[in-house]
C-alpha cells in the first residue's frame, strides 16, 4: 500500500512538472512572438520615419535649389538692368544729338544749296574757260548736276557728293594722258574727224592719218591752227596715249597760259 501511494505521489509530480513545463513553453513562445510583433512595429515606424525625413531632406534640397536658382536670376536681372540703364542713357544722348541736328537741318540746308550752286557755276565757267576737250561729256556733266539740284527726291547728300565728284574727274584730267576722236574745223573752213592728243590741261594737238595734217589748239588765238613742226613728236604722243609703245619724253609746243576775259 504505501509503495502504491509513492508511486502514484511520484507520478502526479511528475505530470504536474511536465504541465508546468508545457504552460511554460507556451507562454514563453508567446512572449517572443509578442516581441517580434513589437520589433516589426519599430521597424516599420522606424521606416516610416526614415521616409518622412527623406521626404523632408529632398523637399529641403528642392526649396534651397529653387533659392539659388532664384537668386542667380536675380544677379543676372541685376546685371542686365545696369545695361540697360547705360544702353538707355546713351540712346537718349543719341536722341538729343538727333534733335539738335534736326533742328540745325534747316540752317544747314538754306547754306549748302546756295554753296553747291556756286560750285556748279564755277565748275561751268573753268570749263568754257579751258582748252576745248570732251566739251560734250563735260557739258552734259554740269547739266545733269543742274537738273539733280532741282529733284526733290534726291538726298542733299547724294548731291552734294555728286558735285564733288564733278570736280575730282575734272581734277583728275590735269593729271593724265589721253587720246580720242574728234570733230574739228579749221580755218579754211575744212571740217574732218582728227585724231586727238590731250596732255593734262596744257596742251591739245591733232593728227590726221591720212593726210598727216598736224595742229594744236591756240590759247592765245582760241581756235585750232596747223603747226606741222611737231608732226612726229604729236605722233608719238598718240601712240603711247594708246599704249602702243613705252612712255618717253616728248618735245612739243606749249601755249603759255592767258588771263582770262
Amino acid at each position: 500500500m504505501k509503495r502504491c501511494k509513492s508511486s502514484s505521489r511520484r507520478i502526479s509530480v511528475a505530470f504536474l512538472a511536465a504541465s508546468l513545463f508545457a504552460a511554460t513553453g507556451s507562454v514563453f513562445a508567446q512572449t517572443v512572438d509578442q516581441v517580434l510583433q513589437a520589433q516589426d512595429r519599430r521597424l516599420d515606424l522606424a521606416q516610416q520615419s526614415q521616409e518622412r525625413i527623406n521626404n523632408v531632406v529632398e523637399g529641403t534640397r528642392s526649396l534651397e535649389d529653387q533659392y539659388r536658382a532664384i537668386n542667380k536670376e536675380i544677379d543676372g536681372l541685376k546685371v542686365y538692368n545696369r545695361l540697360m540703364a547705360a544702353q538707355t542713357s546713351g540712346q537718349e544722348a543719341v536722341l538729343e544729338d538727333i534733335s539738335l541736328s534736326m533742328d540745325q537741318v534747316d540752317v544747314i540746308n538754306r547754306q549748302i544749296f546756295p554753296l553747291m550752286e556756286r560750285m556748279i557755276d564755277g565748275l561751268e565757267s573753268s570749263i568754257n574757260l579751258d582748252v576745248p576737250f570732251l566739251m560734250e561729256e563735260r557739258t552734259n556733266r554740269v547739266n545733269t548736276l543742274k537738273d539733280i539740284m532741282e529733284q526733290s527726291n534726291v538726298s542733299v547728300a547724294e548731291k552734294f557728293r555728286k558735285v564733288m565728284e564733278a570736280y575730282q574727274i575734272e581734277n583728275d584730267y590735269g593729271n593724265s594722258v589721253d587720246e580720242y576722236q574728234q570733230v574739228i574745223e579749221l580755218d579754211d573752213g575744212s571740217t574732218r574727224t582728227y585724231n586727238v592728243l590731250r596732255i593734262g590741261r596744257v596742251g591739245l594737238y591733232f593728227q590726221s592719218d591720212d593726210t598727216q595734217i598736224t595742229g594744236r589748239w591756240s590759247m592765245e588765238e582760241k581756235r585750232w591752227v596747223i603747226d606741222n613742226a611737231a608732226r612726229n613728236e604729236v605722233r608719238k604722243g598718240l601712240r603711247m596715249a594708246k599704249q602702243l609703245i613705252a612712255p618717253e619724253l616728248i618735245l612739243i609746243p606749249i601755249s603759255a597760259p592767258v588771263e582770262a576775259s
